[in-house]
């Protein structure tokens, strides 16, 4: 997100092997829709607009970590062809799968995976054609992070 002029910020809290995480995300100039593994609308671009979302954690083993989440999406669709762009509000539920890969004992790099399930959703475009996002999703992610504190 960042390379493209947005942003992920979170801040979270562990306790024992649990973590607690809000963040908020703006995905700037990328296509979600290129992210994604999964159906895709051929002749759309799917931009994240800033975005709320919530994170339950569990730490499996060492620093593995599987996850809940609730984020609630607004998405800036464009037909390419018209140039037309409609917001869609999706309420994204998923389950992922990460790894903290510490360089010292600050700073972190977390590659994972995420799901998304959302509900059938779809938006017509005034010159005509409709937009269907994705009701299933699955995509890569990276996180750079910094751990303030911890218990030694």
């Amino acid at each position: 997100m960042f390379f493209t002029g947005g942003y992920h910020f979170g801040v979270g809290y562990r306790y024992n092997k649990f973590r607690v995480r809000v963040s908020v995300i703006n995905g700037g100039s990328y296509n979600a829709d290129n992210q994604a593994i999964g159906e895709t609308d051929e002749g759309y671009k799917r931009y994240y607009t800033t975005s709320p979302g919530f994170f339950l954690g569990y730490n499996v083993w060492k620093n593995l970590e599987v996850y809940g989440y609730y984020e609630r999406h607004t998405f800036e669709i464009e037909q390419m062809k018209s140039g037309e762009k409609q917001d869609l509000p999706s309420n994204d539920f998923g389950i992922g799968v990460s790894y903290q890969l510490f360089i010292g004992r600050t700073f972190y790099i977390q590659p994972g995976v995420h799901s998304y399930f959302r509900t059938e959703q779809s938006i017509a475009f005034t010159n005509g054609g409709t937009y269907t996002i994705p009701t299933f999703e699955i995509s890569p992610v990276v996180r750079l992070g910094v751990r303030l504190w911890r218990k030694y």
